[in-house]
């Protein structure tokens, strides 16, 4: 059974104790700190600036209370939105955009609030001043961030891979750019990668020439990124036709970050937040149509409803994944594991409509409420399909990137007996463009195509 590692907590040394490690693995940094004092200390002074000392309506109390709920949200939209996932020290993303994005959406939200609650948190001439230095503050913040981090654990050591030609043109450029970045050493090609870096002790690896990935991923790239060791690949020309969207600089050359994992932590604390409200906002649902279901699966299979079965989650850890029973008793107990087909006879009499409509799928709403599924994502297969379609197909353990799903894009797009092959297709695409709008129109095709196939 494959199982990925965790990747270690973002620090560039081992913190000592319990608390800051677990805080680590959570998301945390001193960032939230250093945000959370700027910008309720910001919001004092624009108000003084306006004011003075005779601040209008309110107790001071009050403006102290929604100065820190205000500070309270930045915060959350910051963490959601990725400002406090970890960066690698060489090049820099273009942070001012992203921020001014995210601080408009936490005035937003902060404007919610007042229209719910009758109460502004603050005079609200002061939000469109925020807006400009809320977004210029942290990106100030994490500029001020980076430097800090280079003075105290030095300049990043580079090896170049790549022809002759390639490494002397990027020793070039990062010696005119005056980067502080000092190149370690150079190496032809990746074969052999991890012991080149190993033998000048670099810090970071820029990959110059067309090597093809298969070479180091997912290893050693996935040993690189438990060390922090950052791995950047040049822009190519044709990386234009994977629609490429992201890229940072290094001494005015195009490249991208190689991650093992495509999906980074802050979208998949987000898409856990978006699956707790969903299960809170539609609780009273979820219980009626559940019951119903169960006392329909009673009618045809008698007692003993609920299946259990061992399934690869997120990131290749097993799990046991609940259906309602539709199948005959010990339906594998002859034949093992296999896939079902379009008219399995193993299912029992009426219930194929009730698989074709995907409704013994509902108790994996528990497997979601334990943090072991999503509402939507890439169905969990059985360890011995997911062995076997490793073989069969590169990039499979791919889809293990997201947590899996009870509904996904494979699902609405194909049945039970769609090729493995183009299910891993709709799985990657989905990883690659995933959006909480995404999971919402998936969510809202998956009510249509159940209702039709039930129809039929």
């Amino acid at each position: 059974m494959r199982t990925h590692p965790a990747p270690l907590p973002a620090t560039e040394e081992p913190d000592s104790g319990i608390v800051m490690p677990r805080l680590r693995a959570l998301g945390f940094r001193y960032l939230h700190v250093i945000d959370s004092i700027s910008l309720f200390v910001v919001m004092h002074v624009i108000t003084m600036a306006r004011f003075g000392f005779d601040w209008p309506t309110f107790p001071l109390s009050h403006y102290l209370l929604g100065f820190s709920l205000a500070t309270a949200i930045h915060i959350v939209v910051y963490y959601f939105g990725g400002m406090y996932e970890y960066e690698q020290r060489l090049g820099s993303p273009p942070w001012l955009p992203k921020a001014t994005l995210l601080t408009g959406i936490a005035i937003l939200t902060s404007a919610a609030v007042a229209l719910v609650t009758g109460r502004y948190l603050m005079p609200r001439g002061n939000l469109l001043v925020l807006f400009f230095v809320g977004s210029a503050l942290v990106t100030f913040n994490r500029w001020f961030a980076r430097r800090i981090r280079s003075r105290r654990f030095g300049a990043p050591s580079v090896l170049l891979v790549g022809s002759p030609d390639d490494t002397e043109l990027a020793r070039r450029h990062l010696g005119d750019s005056g980067s502080d970045a000092t190149v370690a050493g150079a190496a032809p090609t990746t074969s052999g990668l991890l012991a080149a870096v190993d033998a000048v002790n670099a810090t970071d690896v820029l990959l110059l020439g067309g090597d093809r990935l298969e070479e180091i991923y997912p290893s050693p790239l996935d040993q690189f990124e438990r060390r922090l060791i950052g791995v950047y690949r040049r822009v190519q020309p044709v990386d234009t036709l994977l629609g490429l969207q992201r890229s940072r600089e290094i001494a005015g050359m195009p490249f991208v970050t190689l991650r093992t994992h495509a999906v980074p932590r802050y979208r998949l604390r987000l898409k856990r937040l978006l699956d707790l409200v969903l299960l809170l906002v539609a609780l009273p649902v979820i219980v009626l149509v559940v019951g119903l279901a169960a006392l329909y699966v009673v009618s045809r299979a008698g007692r003993g409803i609920i299946y259990r079965q061992e399934r690869v989650g997120h990131r290749g850890e097993v799990f046991e994944v609940l259906k309602f029973r539709t199948m005959i008793r010990d339906a594998e107990a002859v034949t093992g594991a296999t896939l079902a087909t379009e008219n399995d006879p193993r299912v029992l009499a009426g219930m194929r409509w009730f698989r074709a409509a995907r409704l013994d799928e509902l108790p994996q709403l528990w497997n979601v409420l334990r943090g072991e599924m999503s509402l939507v994502g890439p169905r969990p297969e059985r360890a011995e399909f997911v062995d076997r379609f490793g073989e069969l197909l590169p990039g499979y353990n791919r889809r293990h990137d997201m947590p899996p799903g009870i509904t996904g894009l494979a699902q609405i797009r194909g049945h039970y007996q769609t090729d493995p092959g183009y299910k891993l297709g709709h799985d990657l695409q989905y990883i690659v463009n995933w959006s909480p709008v995404l999971d919402l129109m998936i969510m809202l095709e998956t009510i249509v195509v159940m209702a039709r196939r039930s129809a039929r």
